[in-house]
């Protein structure tokens, strides 16, 4: 998008608020944050018998015959995939058919919580775990990215499709036509919320607002602003599946469907890439994530995954200055999770700061190096859906075409940071659509850009609160997205599945070091791409701030005298359990709160 070119709208004052518009809802929203980040530090929260941890209460309440008349939204995994018996059984039991989900064995039902035990009875079943709540993460790019490079060299994202799940996608504006304007370049919709789909107020498909407003980041030809306005990939082709209703609400199931038809899809319409700019909190190790899981399995199908990072970042439990705060499926270290930059008005990649709310690593639980690249993300200039929800509750952030009408709306967040990466790799596989997911991933983190600043600050007036920035590896990751870089570039990592795994890091208290340990139990340590033992080793993929093959950080930045109470949060300390944790932030009370995971993305302008 060329919105560098583009003044402040007159009035905006110090910033908007992308997808919360009071400043009280902010406020509120990083105090229930706060607790929310708190974290399991003792490793992954057990489960009780077959149900998650963060369902074993609700559990107890039908042992205790104190449920009465609730019900629950689960996520029901069996050994096999479940068929018509299986259905049949558990709706006997009073639940509710949402979902079938094959890929990941199961079914997402709604059930009285009286009859949860007899699902942990039933020995077809492998796990039970709540089918969270899920929502969109909103906060002069194409130049600042170096995009132009790519389209100079013919490269528009022609014969590629993008799977977009998020609110929907209107594909009635004329950004996302042809050139010819003969035809729409959206070629599917499908709806999993089963809401409606259109709205009194001229909506259609997307009622929220949020996929249209990615989906031009992506695909947008700029045809309705003389092409100020062009998103990355101006020819691609979108798939529109729809996971999050009106209020850009969605579940793990709703999700979890739309990457099952992603992949159903992908020989049909070529899909190559899944845009999921939405998250929600951690609750359990990656490993035992069906959302996690539903993520690999489009990853290991051929289709490049990329993933909001979340707006957490100004989260700051117990001075932890925002780290650990990256939301699920952001945390899978298959997939390319994106953070998002600032251009603070200016096309070159050396003015990019990082956006205070970006959230930073390692995730919770596992460990895993997120994010795993930078990209813009802050007012963002892209599609508008007439009639949706955000653009009637902020009338003041559309912005007109050449047309005289609001064409076009400003968003900020991850959420934004992440549909640039995407138009990325489809100009990556038209130019070579034999790469790998894997080696689409080391190729755009190998060539970010990586001279950043030490550390920048922000003071965000709404919020009478100044924020740092380090730009360490857990902050910025491998860099910004450099696209003028990678186009050129002709390195291939291993075409195997996994070579580009994020590695995990571990903390020696004897030695007050942290250290990358590549590879996980599926993936050898000797085939991925950070491995010490190949070509790309730390320092080209991670850049100079990163020293030595092994170590990550000494005693120094960032976990230096300053910041040890961020240390004691991340890494652990000895007061309190890891169950205690757990309960603070992912109880049932938060984990059922759409708030808690909305967009927190908001400019320090």
């Amino acid at each position: 998008m060329l919105q560098t070119l583009k003044p402040k709208s007159p009035g905006r004052g110090q910033r908007h608020s992308a997808a919360w518009g009071k400043r009280l809802s902010m406020l509120l929203l990083l105090l229930v944050a706060e607790a929310a980040f708190a974290q399991n530090w003792e490793g992954s929260p057990k489960p009780v018998g077959k149900f998650a941890a963060d369902l074993a209460p609700i559990a107890a309440r039908a042992h205790q015959g104190s449920a009465s008349n609730e019900t629950v939204k689960v996520i029901v995994q069996y050994k096999q995939v479940p068929q018509s018996a299986q259905e049949g059984r558990v709706q006997r039991l009073g639940a509710r058919l949402n979902h079938r989900l094959g890929m990941v064995k199961g079914i997402a039902l709604t059930i009285p919580v009286s009859a949860l035990p007899a699902l942990e009875a039933d020995p077809e079943i492998l796990s039970v775990s709540i089918d969270h709540p899920m929502q969109g993460l909103d906060d002069i790019t194409d130049a600042a990215t170096g995009v132009g490079t790519a389209w100079n060299d013919g490269y528009d994202g022609t014969g590629v499709t993008v799977a977009v799940i998020d609110s929907g996608i209107n594909d009635s504006h004329p950004d996302l036509w042809d050139s010819t304007q003969s035809h729409s370049r959206v070629v599917y919709h499908q709806d999993f919320t089963g809401t409606a789909t259109s709205n009194s107020n001229g909506a259609n498909y997307d009622l929220y607002g949020h996929g249209t407003h990615v989906a031009g980041i992506i695909a947008g030809n700029g045809n309705l602003s003389g092409g100020n306005y062009t998103g990355v990939a101006p020819n691609v082709s979108l798939v529109d599946l729809r996971a999050l209703d009106v209020n850009g609400s969605g579940s793990d199931s709703t999700v979890i469907a739309a990457i099952q038809q992603a992949i159903a899809l992908k020989s049909t319409y070529n899909i190559r890439v899944i845009n999921l700019s939405l998250g929600r909190g951690i609750f359990v190790s990656y490993t035992q994530d069906p959302l996690c899981q539903a993520v690999e399995s489009a990853w290991k199908a051929g289709i490049v995954v990329v993933v909001a990072a979340g707006n957490y970042g100004r989260v700051s439990v117990n001075s932890s200055n925002g780290f650990g705060t990256v939301t699920a499926p952001g945390n899978d270290p298959f997939v390319i999770t994106v953070g998002a930059m600032k251009s603070n008005g200016s096309t070159s990649p050396a003015a990019e700061t990082k956006a205070s709310y970006s959230s930073k690593g390692p995730t919770t639980y596992d460990h895993v190096v997120k994010p795993d690249l930078m990209a813009p993300g802050n007012d963002i200039v892209s599609l508008s859906a007439p009639g949706a929800t955000l653009e009637a509750e902020y009338p003041a952030e559309l912005v007109s075409g050449n047309d005289g009408n609001n064409d076009y709306f400003t968003l900020s967040g991850t959420s934004m940071a992440t549909p640039v990466v995407v138009g990325a790799v489809a100009l990556l596989l038209q130019q070579n659509n034999a790469l790998t997911p894997d080696q689409v991933k080391a190729r755009l983190m190998k060539t970010t850009y990586k001279k950043l600043p030490t550390f920048t600050s922000a003071f965000v007036p709404h919020l009478q609160q100044n924020f740092t920035d380090f730009y360490d590896l857990l902050s910025v990751g491998s860099g910004l997205l450099d696209m003028q870089t990678a186009v050129v570039n002709t390195d291939l990592a291993p075409a195997t599945v996994g070579a580009a795994l994020s590695p995990s890091v571990v903390y020696n208290a004897s030695t007050g070091t942290v250290s990358m340990v590549t590879g996980n139990a599926s993936v050898s340590v000797n085939s991925v791409v950070w491995g010490t033992s190949v070509v790309w080793g730390t320092s080209v993929v991670w850049g100079t701030n990163v020293t030595g093959s092994s170590v990550v950080w000494g005693t120094s930045l960032p976990w230096n005298d300053n910041l040890l109470s961020a240390f004691s949060v991340v890494w652990g300390s000895s007061t309190g359990t890891g169950a205690q944790a757990a309960s603070v932030v992912w109880g049932t009370a938060v984990s059922t709160t759409d708030g808690a995971f909305s967009d927190a993305g908001d400019d320090e302008q």
